[in-house]
């Protein structure tokens, strides 16, 4: 699979690395490795990054002097985005949904958007339920009429352009395995607007790999979930040149941890925060990535991973605990000696 033939901007730190979690491991009876795209550089990192890496290539081939793209209060992918636009010297405008109606200060002003804010994007906050692709483009037809070129990615990039990133992940990845000697039995992560997984799902299948990818989702009932997956994978393999590359039983999707809803932290998230945190001493965020590691935690201690090296691909995001901090109890963390 030739990816060279699209255009691309290398903006990310890669390869990431891909380590085991011996304590985590040991925790929960399983061996547990991670793929750590909270590694990717570009503003504390994440996935967001590779997509980025096709996408704003793609905006740069059209001439565009600015970027806009919409997402959560707490959204990853506008800090990232945010980011790979300064790199670029190009503007960037930032569409926030209010998704969780928290008044909280640090949620609203800390955490995402002050690194939104610092590497110079304009924001500006919508309630929930908005048609924020339809108020994409308007913010977008505003700009060209104060004569900027805009360039708009889709909310999370995912698109088959940014699932690109994913697709070269599975092959990285891959790569990996195999300079190791290192048999995959599943990859799990955090899905959500779709292009992560989709990415991975199409890499996988085109290099038949039979390395089955499981996404924990963090918005969606899982029939839709899987169905938004599918529908990218296949017109990312249709991009690619290898269409009907990926099945519908390719894509497996378990969102039974999403909880109240998208952006509102659980228990079990909560859990997962501070067992990657006290264990292995890495950072998850309660929106995404700890509702993927949740999914990952209980599923082992299910016995569902019985038998199997799991790698987790960790999709980044700690930059949002600032703006999450209500979230967190450690009265009991402060002694007296």
């Amino acid at each position: 699979m030739h990816l060279a033939r699209f255009p691309r901007v290398h903006l990310a730190h890669l390869p990431t690395p891909l380590e085991p979690m011996k304590r985590l491991s040991r925790e929960l009876g399983v061996e547990i490795w991670i793929k750590r795209d909270d590694c990717t550089g570009m503003s504390t990192g994440g996935n967001k990054t590779r997509k980025l890496e096709f996408l704003m290539a793609e905006a740069l081939e059209q001439g565009a002097d600015m970027v806009v793209t919409q997402g959560a209060t707490q959204t990853n992918h506008g800090r990232q985005t945010a980011a790979c636009a300064a790199r670029l010297g190009l503007g960037c405008h930032l569409l926030l949904e209010d998704r969780t109606g928290y008044q909280d200060g640090n949620y609203n002003h800390n955490g995402n958007v002050l690194l939104d804010h610092l590497h110079g994007a304009t924001t500006q906050k919508f309630p929930g339920g908005h048609d924020m692709v339809a108020e994409m483009d308007k913010a977008a037809e505003t700009m060209r009429a104060k004569g900027r070129n805009v360039y708009v990615i889709p909310g999370g990039g995912s698109n088959p352009t940014g699932a690109l990133g994913y697709v070269n992940c599975a092959f990285e990845l891959l790569a990996q395995a195999n300079d190791r000697g290192l048999k995959i039995d599943r990859v799990v992560h955090a899905t959500g607007s779709s292009g992560t997984q989709a990415g991975l799902v199409t890499g996988m299948c085109a290099m038949n790999a039979q390395v089955p990818v499981l996404g924990i989702g963090t918005r969606a009932p899982r029939q839709k979930q899987e169905q938004m997956v599918f529908d990218l994978a296949t017109r990312t393999s249709d991009k690619l040149g290898c269409p009907g590359v990926v099945k519908r039983g390719d894509v497996m999707a378990n969102t039974d941890y999403v909880g109240d809803g998208y952006g509102l932290p659980t228990p079990s998230g909560i859990e997962a925060i501070r067992m990657f945190a006290e264990l292995e001493g890495i950072l998850l965020d309660p929106c995404y990535s700890a509702k993927g590691a949740a999914g990952l935690i209980d599923l082992a201690r299910k016995g569902d991973f019985k038998g199997e090296r799991i790698v987790f691909l960790h999709t980044g995001g700690a930059a949002a605990l600032g703006g999450y901090d209500f979230a967190f109890d450690n009265a009991d963390r402060w002694v007296t000696l």
